[in-house]
């Protein structure tokens, strides 16, 4: 796989958002562009999403352009051959004889596909390997005593890794976020899984006016590549899931999806949390990385200080999401 300039790594594997359960009812068909490949997302009448590869193995045309659901397929608009979500072919419609390859094994690549916490998770691997680990699910996401998410949404000249590493360059925050201290806390780091919770205090502008210093925490659990979770709690607790999903190796989706307790309409507490959203999203937050990730490259061996926190750590559990490095091997990084 040919390597972009900016970025030494491939695409990584995991489990990665490709859409939200509320945006896919029965009978939708989507065509997407994930993992440098063209798919088609569809929801068939017994309610279970599936996502191929866009192009029917029969005479390539694209199924997310034309195709339709019946019953537990996805109908191609060409020729009429009809795929399940396992990518088993359910039926040719003019064949007199049902051809037995079709009957023995999958014809169109699917990728597994679960949903949890209100999010449509497919598993991507560059070799088609099956799950390595499970998605981790967080009910506060679609719990009626929780408010309904908030979502946005950002497309740029970037991928997972320099995203999430973010979160361990501590000494960004102050200039880029104008945080008047630099976060403290422990970090674990268990198979595929980072844990980390930090806390301090904020000074924090009150919709009143007021300026208020009050005490905060940060607990962060990132779960392979694809999936993070944040619980923010200060003046108003947040749940947040921040859900990078590489387009190609240079260009990802990023997705932050805020649920919180339910407050009354109109309230004090309604005002802090959409302030504490737009915190979280505007300048202070990750509108203010973005220009910087967006034209940065990576570089693999940095000049690092005793301020930097640890990157160098961080890199070697990201490591572990690449199935093969430039190289054809597993990607190093130098030792701390």
């Amino acid at each position: 796989m040919p390597q972009v300039e900016r970025f030494p790594m491939p695409i990584p594997f995991g489990w990665f958002c490709v859409g939200y359960s509320s945006d896919l009812a029965v009978g939708d068909v989507k065509p997407l562009r994930y993992f440098g490949r063209d798919l088609v997302l569809f929801r068939n009448e017994q309610g279970e999403a599936g996502l191929l590869d866009a192009y029917c193995p029969h005479l390539g045309a694209h199924l997310g352009y034309g195709g339709r659901v019946e019953g537990d397929s996805i109908r191609c608009p060409f020729h009429a051959w009809q795929f399940r979500p396992d990518g088993f072919c359910s039926k040719i419609p003019y064949a007199k004889a049902f051809p037995p390859r079709a009957k023995r094994e999958p014809l169109a690549q699917s990728y597994p596909v679960t949903e949890n916490s209100g999010v449509i998770w497919a598993w991507y691997h560059p070799d088609d390997v099956a799950p390595e680990f499970d998605v981790l699910d967080y009910p506060e996401f679609v719990d009626p005593e929780w408010a309904a998410p908030t979502k946005r949404e950002w497309r740029f000249a970037s991928n997972p890794q320099e995203i999430a590493e973010n979160g361990v360059d501590v000494a960004h925050f102050a200039y880029v976020h104008s945080m008047d201290a630099v976060p403290e806390g422990e970090t674990k780091y268990e198979g595929v899984r980072r844990h980390s919770f930090v806390h301090g205090h904020r000074t924090i502008p009150l919709p009143s006016g007021e300026v208020k210093e009050v005490p905060y925490s940060v607990e962060t659990v990132q779960n392979g590549a694809g999936q993070k979770f944040t619980r923010l709690k200060g003046l108003v607790e947040l749940s947040l899931l921040v859900l990078a999903t590489p387009v190609e190796a240079d260009d990802v989706e990023l997705r932050f999806c805020f649920t919180h307790p339910k407050v009354e309409p109109g309230s004090m507490e309604e005002k802090v949390v959409q302030e504490a959203i737009a915190n979280t999203c505007g300048q202070k937050g990750v509108e203010g990385d973005i220009p910087i990730w967006e034209h940065k490259i990576h570089r693999a061996q940095p000049y690092l200080c005793d301020g930097d926190g640890p990157i160098l750590r961080f890199r070697r559990y990201f490591e572990q999401f690449y199935a093969e490095g430039p190289e054809g091997g597993r990607l190093s990084v130098a030792a701390e």
